[in-house]
């Protein structure tokens, strides 16, 4: 089996959780060689690699010149979002399959340029939606497609937690939307099934909040098929927090499931109580049907890593992903301007 040579750029706390998976999985350890090492700051890449016990890996600032001197087939971008474009689009130029941290550009102008260079170089460029590969998610998107709860008719989802981040995150406009409300909105996008059609949006930075801009937010999307899908979050939010992967309620024409996103999960129908309410029966909750795609990380690097091998296209491959991102941008609209957002309108249109 081939062996890929690899260059991460972006050295950060973030290339942590991608150089572990890496360094778990027997199978991505023995295909993939981190042959580079891409920083602004050189130090903090040499720290990752005596950390990571990549001695082996070259070191260097610029992300061209390494592309030029490694000839990697491969590039992992965990680049901060202002650099990605520049990242994404050197390592297209050189020839190489990019899988790069969400989200994919700083706005959907810039990601259909990313995927038109991609489409050119002939390259995949994907996008790591890690979440969506944990068994939680699997189960759920199981579940709604077995119809146990009936025709699915909305998704509810809290996310209330107060993380002291420090860095680029603590400057960021919109930072809750953008940094971590697309994994709750990817999620529920791959868990419905469904299309998303329009967004309204509330947008606050509450009292207390030690981010710049856009810490809490609330929206409303509606999705085809009649279907709703409301997110109620905030970064800021100290005391008894949700799971980082939200609290979930999925409605259904015959019934509900609660995920409390850890370990708790409730799937029930309607009773045969008489009276005005009919009561609930329980139901199980279906295991997932793949247990490899649920490995967060090394399984969207396994689902990468078999694309460039077969030919076919990972499960966030970049043309997909931009729906996701789509979704976070009308948010963001919608909350600038006090107005619904149609998502199918020209300037969204995917």
């Amino acid at each position: 089996m081939t062996a890929y040579k690899a260059v991460l750029c972006g050295c950060g706390a973030m290339a942590k959780g991608w150089l572990r998976a890496l360094a778990a999985d027997p199978l991505l350890r023995s295909r993939i060689e981190v042959v580079g090492l891409v920083d602004l700051d050189r130090t903090t890449a040499e720290a990752l690699a005596q950390e990571f016990g990549l001695g082996n890996a070259a070191i260097g600032t610029d992300v061209s010149a390494m592309l030029e001197s490694t000839q990697p087939q491969i590039v992992f971008d965990v680049v901060i979002p202002a650099a990605r474009r520049a990242v994404v689009s050197a390592a297209l130029a050189h020839g190489c399959h990019v899988l790069s941290e969400k989200p994919m550009a700083t706005s959907l102008e810039e990601a259909r340029a990313l995927l038109e260079l991609a489409r050119q170089a002939g390259r995949i460029h994907a996008v790591v939606q890690n979440r969506r590969f944990i068994a939680g998610v699997r189960r759920m998107r199981h579940l709604v497609e077995s119809g146990a709860i009936g025709a699915l008719t909305a998704v509810h989802c809290d996310f209330f937690l107060a993380p002291h981040f420090g860095g680029f995150r603590d400057a960021m406009q919109n930072v809750l939307l953008l940094d971590m409300a697309i994994h709750t909105f990817d999620a529920a996008r791959f868990v419905s099934g469904k299309v998303p059609l329009s967004v309204y949006c509330v947008e606050t930075n509450p009292a207390g909040s030690w981010y710049a801009h856009g810490a809490a937010a609330n929206a409303i999307f509606k999705l085809s098929d009649d279907a709703v899908f409301t997110y109620r979050g905030s970064w800021c939010a100290e005391g008894r927090r949700t799971s980082w992967e939200s609290a979930w309620r999925l409605v259904g024409s015959k019934g509900m499931m609660t995920w409390d996103g850890e370990s708790a999960f409730e799937v029930t129908v309607s009773g045969d109580e008489p009276g005005l309410l009919h009561g609930a029966r329980e139901l199980a909750m279906p295991e997932t049907d793949n247990a490899a795609q649920t490995q967060g990380h090394a399984s969207v690097l396994l689902d990468f890593l078999h694309a460039i091998e077969t030919g076919g296209e990972p499960e966030t491959i970049g043309h997909d992903n931009i729906k996701s991102l789509s979704m976070v941008f009308g948010a963001i609209e919608s909350a600038r301007t006090g107005l619904a957002v149609d998502l199918s309108a020209e300037g969204h249109m995917l």
